[in-house]
């Protein structure tokens, strides 16, 4: 008896062992897309990559691919729809028509004191079943935020040293930062990452806005610029990772499982990788020679207070025009960044 009990035990535990082994076997090849090269804007999804392929032996295999090789960088939604690749990077503020009520997180000067509050908020606004369901039509589902610290400009032109130099430049600055900037007189364009030096170089804008500050060494502004702005924050833009919604949906639980216990560790990479380059990149830009532009506190709150409410009021009465409860997202960004702050 005790041998046939020990014979069935052992069967037992081998057909479960064999149906592990079998789910964990199942190969499964991903494509996302992102803009621009490697850098600590991508250091997250490349966790989540490395992740899947360390628990699963290679058998979750997820190529990120770089510079807009499989995807235009405005494009990602209708490239995720199609089943082109199974998921990207998508700036909402590249194509801000395709998914409007997400451009709550592009909104200047929201209360975000560092870049863990940021996450907490950015992941609640991701499970709002409106954000969702604006989502729903481009098959994708937000999966995790690229966070973006907090911009800054970096220019060619006349260091803008007080509010009133801003008139009439025109300067590199998307969604709700590009609005903030016309408070000032100054003139916004919306331009994708890859292509400011360019235009900087050339004098189609006289500043642009980046994610201080890996962005500018990223995009080597300082090569081609006089003086950068330090300290004035005056917003970020929402990148979200999505994913395909079917894509998603068909891969095995343990899969599915596996990707969502990852982003914890992707959130720690990306936020240490945004450090580093601040240590590395701050000392090079001065060591370079660029002036930099501090604005006394008492400036900032004239910046802050001409800029903040009254963008916000704009974008909720554009919202209710286009019949979508931006109040209530921006209510729920306020209230997370609070808890979060607490």
């Amino acid at each position: 008896m005790r041998l046939h009990n020990c014979l069935a035990a052992a069967s037992i535990l081998a057909a479960g062992l064999a149906a592990a082994s079998a789910q964990a076997g199942e190969k499964v090849s991903w494509n996302w897309s992102v803009h621009g090269p490697s850098r600590a804007f991508t250091k997250g999804m490349e966790r989540i990559a490395e992740i899947a392929a360390e628990k699963t032996g290679g058998d979750f295999a997820i190529k990120i691919h770089y510079a807009e090789a499989v995807s235009p960088a405005k494009e990602v939604l209708d490239s995720i729809k199609i089943g082109a690749i199974e998921g990207g990077i998508m700036c909402i503020s590249y194509a801000p028509g395709k998914a409007p009520l997400n451009g709550v997180l592009d909104l200047p000067f929201l209360p975000f004191g560092n870049l863990e509050i940021q996450r907490k908020v950015h992941e609640a606004v991701y499970k709002q079943p409106a954000i969702a369901k604006e989502l729903q039509q481009w098959d994708s589902v937000p999966f995790f935020s690229a966070l973006l610290p907090q911009y800054e400009f970096m220019g060619a032109g006349k260091a803008p040293k007080t509010l009133d130099d801003w008139k009439g430049m025109r300067v590199r600055a998307l969604a709700g930062l590009g609005e903030a900037m016309k408070t000032l007189g100054a003139v916004p364009t919306t331009v994708p990452s890859p292509e400011i030096y360019t235009a900087l170089e050339r004098g189609t804008f006289q500043a642009a806005s980046l994610p201080f500050s890996y962005a500018h060494a990223t995009y080597k502004l300082q090569e081609v610029s006089r003086w950068y702005t330090y300290g004035l924050a005056p917003g970020s833009i929402n990148c979200p990772l999505l994913l395909g919604r079917a894509a998603f949906d068909k891969l095995p639980a343990a899969y599915r499982t596996l990707l969502v216990d990852a982003k914890a560790d992707a959130y720690d990479a990306m936020i240490a990788a945004y450090k580093a380059a601040d240590d590395k990149n701050i000392p090079m830009f001065d060591a370079a020679g660029l002036e930099r532009i501090t604005y006394a506190p008492e400036v900032r709150a004239q910046f802050e207070a001409k800029a903040a409410q009254p963008v916000w009021d704009a974008w909720v009465a554009d919202m209710a025009k286009r019949g979508l409860p931006g109040k209530e997202i921006l209510d729920v960004v306020l209230a997370e960044a609070k808890k979060a702050g607490s």
